[in-house]
C-alpha cells in the first residue's frame, strides 16, 4: 500500500460508512483528524479495533471478500433472493459487487452464532471470532461451511480474504 500525504492536505472521502459518519457529525469539510476519528469509530462499531473489553476482540477480521459477479450471475442471485433491497454496487463493465456479509446472513448464518469455539462476530457477519480454545483448524472448518452454504444457496463462490494454505486452505 502506498500513501501520498500532503501537509495540511484535504482528505479524499470515498467510503460510504465514512461519508455517513462525517455527515452524522455535521462535518462537511473534514480534516485528517476528523477522518481518523470517524474511521476508528466505524471500525470500533464492527469490533475491528483491539479492545480488551470487547467480546469480539479475538476476531480473525473481515474473512471474505465481497464477490464481483457478471450480469448473468447477478440476475440469477436476484431471482434466488427475491429481495429488491439486496445490496449491490454495479460497475461500468456490467458486473456488480455483492455484499458477502448479506449473502452469509441470507444463507442462514447469524451474528454471534457458530460451531463453538468459533462464531460469527455479534457485530459484523464477515468476522469469524475465536472463543477460548479455538484453533486455526476450527476457523478453517467454519469458513468452509460458510463458503459451501453461500455457494449452494446462491451459486456465488466466496473467496477468503486471508491467505490460508495446506490443511487450512478453504479451497477453490
Amino acid at each position: 500500500m502506498t500513501y501520498r500525504l500532503t501537509r495540511d492536505g484535504t482528505p479524499t472521502v470515498r467510503y460510504a460508512d465514512l461519508e455517513r459518519d462525517l455527515e452524522t457529525r455535521g462535518i462537511s469539510r473534514p480534516s485528517l483528524v476528523d477522518v481518523r476519528d470517524s474511521v476508528l469509530a466505524i471500525r470500533r462499531s464492527k469490533s475491528m479495533v483491539l479492545d480488551p473489553h470487547d467480546p469480539n476482540r479475538r476476531s480473525c477480521g473481515s474473512f471474505f471478500l465481497n464477490p464481483i459477479v457478471d450480469a448473468a450471475t447477478l440476475a440469477r442471485v436476484e431471482r434466488a433472493v427475491g429481495e429488491p433491497s439486496m445490496p449491490r454496487w454495479p460497475d461500468a463493465e456490467g458486473r456488480a459487487k455483492l455484499s458477502a456479509a448479506w449473502l452469509i446472513e441470507r444463507a442462514g448464518f447469524r451474528r454471534g452464532e457458530g460451531p463453538e469455539p468459533v462464531t460469527l462476530s455479534t457485530r459484523h457477519s464477515l468476522a469469524i471470532v475465536c472463543r477460548e480454545g479455538a484453533q486455526a483448524a476450527d476457523v478453517a472448518a467454519f469458513a468452509r461451511e460458510i463458503k459451501a452454504r453461500v455457494e449452494e444457496r446462491f451459486g456465488v463462490r466466496l473467496e477468503p480474504e486471508p491467505v490460508l494454505w495446506g490443511e487450512l486452505s478453504v479451497g477453490p
